[in-house]
């Protein structure tokens, strides 16, 4: 029996959680693969209210085919957080190398969405001959290029409404609108289970990454193959702003229909097929 046919939660437990040492501190992530395949590995960043179970049927599907990770943030699940309390992407993309280091994995293709992709674009700036593609999805952009004025009252809303409702109460209030009108109970109940599991320390710290970001700015820099794709209903980032990343990054914005921001999660057939489509193309010298 394939984890398509099992529940979210059974399913995550044929990709039990891993930890590791690396130069950052503990990561923790989950893993599907076999070292003897000959693909190139994709890594996989999860958004500001998730973790590295929310790809659990990623991990199934293009785990056929190639070494998938999906890690768990610094300041999520059991993963060391980053040492500054206001942090910037270099301070994620740093984490993310030490653990790629860790794995023993030079090279990959990256996958981030929303909050994920701010980091994958900064680490693709920075680190470009590691990065044989970066495929964003529903990427946040970050308010670094906004005014003062406007970064802090972003950052403070977030970070109130965090200290009102605490992880459980953000799941239960804020996690409708991770999903389109078309998602059905399934997904909207892993997407809840997800974000309860929150760390608020370590969402205090990714509230400041968003507000301190550019990812515009970070995946103009980078040289190499780039796909961002978002929902067609996406309320979170919607297309429009989608196509401000797209632009930055010289190419065209992919829509996916019948998905909202956490599409990866209620279209998983769909987003497995861009994912692999992206990282096929990626194997190709």
């Amino acid at each position: 029996m394939t984890a398509r046919t099992l529940t979210y939660l059974d399913a995550l437990a044929q990709f039990p959680e891993a930890r590791i040492h690396t130069a950052h501190g503990v990561t923790g992530y989950r893993k599907a693969g076999a070292a003897h395949l000959r693909t190139l590995p994709v890594v996989l960043l999860h958004g500001i209210g998730s973790g590295a179970a929310s790809w659990v049927r990623q991990l199934d599907a293009l785990g056929a085919h190639r070494r998938v990770f999906a890690w768990d943030t610094p300041g999520y699940g059991v993963s060391t957080p980053v040492a500054s309390a206001q942090p910037h992407a270099a301070d994620y993309a740093q984490a993310l190398a030490a653990w790629l280091d860790a794995l023993d994995i030079p090279r990959c293709v990256l996958v981030g969405h929303s909050l994920g992709a701010i980091i994958a674009g900064s680490f693709a700036a920075r680190m470009q001959g590691r990065v044989a593609g970066l495929l964003l999805i529903s990427p946040a952009a970050g308010y670094g290029a906004a005014s003062k004025e406007e970064r802090e009252k972003k950052r403070d809303a977030r970070l109130a409404m965090l200290a009102e409702l605490g992880a459980q109460g953000l799941a239960r209030e804020r996690s409708a609108n991770m999903l389109s009108p078309d998602a059905d109970d399934a997904a909207r109940d892993w997407v809840r289970w997800n974000m309860a599991r929150i760390v608020p320390a370590g969402y205090a710290q990714a509230t400041h990454l968003l507000a301190n970001a550019d990812l515009a700015a970070d995946v103009a820099r980078y040289e190499g193959r780039v796909a961002v794709a978002v929902g067609a209903h996406d309320a979170i980032t919607p297309p429009v702003a989608c196509e401000r990343i797209a632009q930055a990054a010289r190419v065209s914005l992919q829509v996916m229909p019948h998905a909202g921001h956490a599409g990866y999660v209620e279209t998983p057939g769909a987003y497995t097929a861009l994912i692999e489509s992206f990282c096929t193309s990626a194997d190709r010298p």
